[in-house]
């Protein structure tokens, strides 16, 4: 009997069970058929002959420095279970002083960046030389390719060779090194090899183009209209709408002011009777998601790709009488699409009127990050611990200073009175968010566990950020 057949017979007989089918030679037996199972596959591993080919060639040289060996412990004690919800901040602060890791490490990072697409930009650099070179061997490593390997160059003066034979990620790095000193010779770059590109390229090089956007930007975006890859246009559209003088933006703005006016004091709101061309060339989408009726789909994506600008001179209110007023019949889509639209413009006052009216995280992180802390020392302290507190708290940037930590602080202090059972997020999201080298202020503030354990968590990071310098 030849492997694939005994293995076949194994698999039917696990189906069946061993009581219908025995296994031949074996009394029947659900011991009997694993133990047997184990031994064929032992078997098969042991007994494949090795290919032929050519002897590996040798990894390259490194050229980055290493991270300490403190530092490598560190991480190797992450990735065995020890505050494993640190490893994004670790690599992240790694990558961005251009340390490459230890290389008995970087297996088993390699097969967390196989899972987590996440962490695969600050492992591009911390792999190095040698994780590249394991990437070429392993095709469950392979995304490591496409990823930035180093420091992108720093002028509008370097050579193209890495635009003209980099990878992807090296060249999307070259262009936003290139973007942030010289926009305009960014967009000709990319210009001058846009029919040439991948979807996908042409997608994430659009994005690099939100960088000191301007209005010389558009006439390009405005042609990116017209690509074929629906996420192209979309990202262009974007774009657009950040632009206010755009003819995206007038297009818009033109659709919205025959559905909505002020009458009575009231908003009046007539959605689009139909979704036509020129609307999808615009990046509104005609289908909608399931659940959700085509008009009111319709009208939620053309109020967000409406310049803010524009509503007060269309209604006649400022952002914050408009946010309170009444709106007839439709007022759950024309909220979502300014919502959308103040994310995407990142507009403060509507962003502040808005949060007031709903506190959603993506609404405070468009505020300014000195106002975003403010505004969220002011919620916690005035809402209760429960998932929309956990949720604004996401939004906030970290690290967090002062203020926020104490307002976070205090609210655990006050909870773990009552609702004990219900500190674990938040006590971990302190840890994890507060500025490390405030770990002395929890640790003096009281001897409560859970404040402790936040003490712990912050002189964890402390150290973790030191052994990195």
């Amino acid at each position: 009997m030849n492997a694939s057949t005994e293995w076949e017979d194994l698999v039917s007989t696990a189906l069946v069970g061993t009581d219908r089918r025995p296994l031949p030679g074996q009394p029947a037996g659900e011991i009997e058929l694993l133990e047997r199972a184990a031994v064929h596959t032992l078997r098969m591993r042991a007994g494949r002959r090795p290919a032929g080919g050519e002897p590996l060639s040798v990894a390259p040289p490194e050229e980055q420095p290493a991270v300490s060996r403190a530092a490598a412990d560190r991480l190797a004690r992450i990735l065995g279970g020890e505050r494993p919800r640190l490893l994004a901040e670790w690599l992240e602060t790694a990558a961005g002083r251009g340390y490459r890791i230890s290389p008995h490490l970087l297996p088993e990072l390699l097969d967390q960046g196989a899972r987590d697409r996440s962490i695969r930009p600050h492992l591009g650099v911390l792999a190095g030389n040698r994780g590249r070179w394991l990437a070429g061997l392993n095709p469950a490593w392979s995304f490591l390719l496409e990823e930035v390997t180093a420091a992108a160059p720093a002028g509008a003066g370097d050579t193209r060779e890495v635009w003209e034979l980099g990878t992807s990620g090296d060249r999307r790095a070259h262009l936003a090194a290139l973007r942030a000193v010289a926009p305009a010779e960014a967009r000709r770059l990319l210009a001058a090899t846009w029919e040439k590109e991948t979807p996908d390229d042409r997608a994430s090089f659009l994005e690099v183009l939100a960088d000191r956007l301007s209005s010389d930007d558009e006439p390009f975006l405005e042609a990116a209209l017209d690509d074929r890859r629906r996420e192209v246009r979309h990202q262009a559209a974007d774009l657009l709408t950040r632009l206010p003088d755009s003819r995206l933006a007038l297009r818009m703005a033109g659709r919205v002011a025959r559905c909505l006016s002020v009458e009575n004091g009231e908003i009046q709101v007539t959605p689009p009777a139909a979704c036509d061309a020129a609307m999808e060339r615009d990046g509104v989408r005609a289908k909608p998601p399931r659940g959700t009726g085509e008009r009111s789909w319709w009208l939620q994506q053309a109020v967000a790709r409406t310049p803010l600008g524009f509503w007060p001179r269309l209604l006649g209110h400022s952002p914050g009488e408009l946010v309170r007023m009444k709106i007839v019949d439709w007022g759950r889509e024309v909220m979502a699409g300014w919502v959308r639209a103040t994310v995407l413009q990142g507009d403060p006052e509507w962003a502040r009127e808005l949060f007031a009216w709903d506190p959603l995280a993506d609404l405070l992180a468009a505020l300014p990050p000195a106002e975003q802390e403010s505004v969220a020392a002011d919620f916690v302290r005035r809402h209760g611990l429960d998932g929309q507190l956990i949720m604004v708290l996401g939004g906030a940037s970290a690290p967090w200073g002062p203020g926020l930590a104490g307002a976070v602080l205090q609210k655990i202090i006050e909870v773990s009175g009552t609702q004990p059972w219900n500190l674990g997020e938040l006590t971990k999201l302190a840890g994890e968010r507060i500025d490390p080298a405030l770990y002395g202020v929890a640790e003096r503030l009281s001897l409560e566990p859970p404040i402790q354990e936040v003490a712990a968590l912050l002189r964890f990071r402390d150290d973790m950020l030191k052994e990195l310098l």
